[in-house]
């Protein structure tokens, strides 16, 4: 919701200063500039990407609006379903969570949370890092250093959509002189005979094309791009989360103690405090509030 008061506050702002100087609306709009621009624009993006980074560009931009996948209460849920499982396995042994990893949809561990069940790669994710540790083949090196490996190619394609986004924007200003360069050509083939009025209005409409051109890049594109970066940089976090937790167990600490290690990750503004989290594991759920 705040990126799209972001983008009425510019659009307000620049359409308002402009009226304040006595500027006419209708002298911005010139269609013709903006099929120039944005078109130009699509095509290159298109041209640049791969389809499968072409559409979950699209997805993230259109999902931006709805802030990360994971809050306070996610977390909470996601930091018990770790914990519910690392007590299994200690309880009933590595063996007990097979059932779990194989079909985790039909997991009653896993279908106490839906949400994180919702989530088809961090579900992925963990039944993957829980195979590793089943199999019992991995000391708790080497089992962080693949796990980091993973995170590291994860975060890399998350951040891919965004990347083309800002390549978009970054190119913007360049079709926005493109886009002026051709309306002053026009210009020049229409100067026998014309007024100074005519031209005048020509030239006017050629300046519009690199006033849009970086009107949109810096005060559209880029800052989406800025957000889709943000969001995916969040997301990411929640995938440390249950690495620190996997590892912490593995190394030897109890489930309360590893659960804590992952809480220590999140960062203020969604990390639940020690006493609340404690509450929810014990299934005294308070209600969930930050740690500052």
């Amino acid at each position: 919701m705040i990126q799209i008061i972001g983008s009425v506050v510019v659009v307000g702002c620049v359409l308002g200063g402009f009226l304040m100087e006595g500027g006419k609306l209708l002298a911005l709009w010139h269609p013709s500039e903006i099929i120039i621009i944005v078109g130009a624009a699509f095509g290159a993006f298109l041209t640049s990407q791969p389809l499968k980074v072409s559409k979950r560009a699209f997805s993230a931009a259109l999902a931006l609006p709805k802030g990360p996948r994971y809050g306070r209460e996610e977390y909470v849920m996601l930091l018990k379903l770790v914990y519910d499982i690392l007590v299994k396995m200690r309880k009933d042994g590595l063996l007990a969570i097979e059932a779990d990893l194989e079909a985790p949809e039909k997991s009653a561990v896993f279908q106490k949370y839906p949400k994180v069940l919702d989530d088809h790669h961090m579900v992925v994710f963990i039944t993957d890092c829980l195979r590793l540790i089943v199999g019992g083949t991995l000391d708790p090196h080497e089992l962080e250093s693949l796990l980091e490996y993973e995170l590291e190619t994860h975060h890399k394609e998350a951040h891919e959509p965004a990347h083309a986004v800002q390549k978009v924007a970054d190119a913007l200003p360049g079709f926005g002189i493109v886009a002026a360069v051709l309306g002053i050509v026009n210009t020049m083939g229409a100067l026998e005979g014309a007024d100074t009025a005519t031209i005048g209005a020509k030239v006017g409409a050629a300046l519009v094309g690199t006033f849009l051109g970086i009107l949109v890049a810096y005060g559209f594109i880029g800052p989406i791009a800025a957000g889709m970066e943000h969001k995916a940089h969040e997301e990411g976090k929640a995938f440390e989360v249950v690495k620190m937790a996997l590892v912490a167990s593995v190394r030897g600490y109890a489930p309360p103690v590893a659960v804590e290690f992952a809480r220590k990750l999140l960062f203020s503004e969604v990390r639940p405090t020690f006493a609340d989290l404690e509450a929810h594991l014990k299934g005294k759920p308070p209600p969930v509030k930050a740690a500052h």
